[in-house]
Formats: C-alpha cells, structure tokens, sequence
C-alpha cells in the first residue's frame, strides 16, 4: 500500500515538474521581442566576455550577430533537450515504455513545440518558425537518446556492481 502511495506521489511529481518546464517555455515565449533579444544579449556579452579572459586575440575577431544568434537557437535546444528528458520520465510514470513510450514523449515534446512557435505569432515582435520547431524537436529527441543511453550504462553498472553504494 505505501508502496502505491510513493509511486503515486512520484507519478505526480513527474508531470508537476513538466508542466513548470512549459510554463517557463511559455513565459520566455511569451517575452516581446526586444526583452527576448535583451537577455539573449547579455548572455552574448557574458560569453563574449569569458572568451577575453580566456583568448584574448580570438576575443577581437568574434562575429557577436552570429555568436548571439547560435546563442539563441542553442537556448531552444536546451529548452527541448530537458523537456524531452522530463516528459520520457513522466510516461514511465504511467509506466508507458519502450516504442511507446517514446512515440507518447515525442509527440507531447513536438506538439508543444509547433504550439510554442504559434503562441509566439501573438507576441509583439515575434514570430513563429517551422526552424525552431525542428531545432525544438532536435533537442527532445537528442535529450530523449542522451537520457535513455545514461539510464542504459547505470543499469550495466549495476548489474555488474561497477557503482558502489
């Protein structure tokens, strides 16, 4: 019985923890354009800056158009990347595994990125891309793969004892 009750909780948990992933995928989408290219901006300069310090002769020759866009697009990546990660450990909740379990995180990760690009039509300044979708839709899938081979290598270990407790 408690058993149930803690599979529950963490079942739970798992789609709270998703759902507050696209919450916040949903709040930078909704961010009008300007303060959208302000914080990628100053995530531009940070690195701008670390490249200085780090290579300061490599720093003069930086194309910052380009370097802030990649920023941007990596941004959708990551975003996608985790949600992939999230949701796949959400349907293991509802212990959907396998092929299925994948079709289940695929399809909730590319339609919330095709919604993401149609929510930001509405936003001043935005506007929606089929290329963000498929950048979105990279990052779930590479998160999803990345997940799945780091779940695979511990389950090794611990078959054949190569973690200790």
């Amino acid at each position: 019985m408690e058993r149930l009750k803690r599979h529950k909780r963490i079942k739970t948990i798992s789609w709270v923890v998703v759902l507050l992933w696209m919450g916040l995928i949903f709040y930078a989408s909704a961010q009008p354009a300007i303060q959208s290219k302000e914080l990628s901006g100053t995530v531009t300069e940070i690195v701008v800056m670390a490249v200085e310090r780090v290579a300061p002769n490599k720093a003069a020759t930086l194309n910052t158009g380009i370097l802030h866009h990649f920023i941007r697009k990596t941004a959708h990546f990551f975003l996608y990347f985790l949600l992939g990660i999230l949701v796949l450990n959400a349907t293991r909740g509802l212990r959907v595994y396998g092929l299925k379990g994948m079709i289940l995180t695929f399809s909730i990760c590319i339609l919330y990125a095709v919604y993401d690009e149609f929510h930001q039509t509405f936003v001043l300044g935005r506007s929606g891309e089929i290329r963000d979708v498929l950048i979105d839709t990279s990052g779930a899938i590479v998160g999803v793969l990345w997940w799945l081979s780091v779940s695979r290598v511990i389950k090794r270990c611990k078959k054949h004892q190569c973690l200790t407790d």
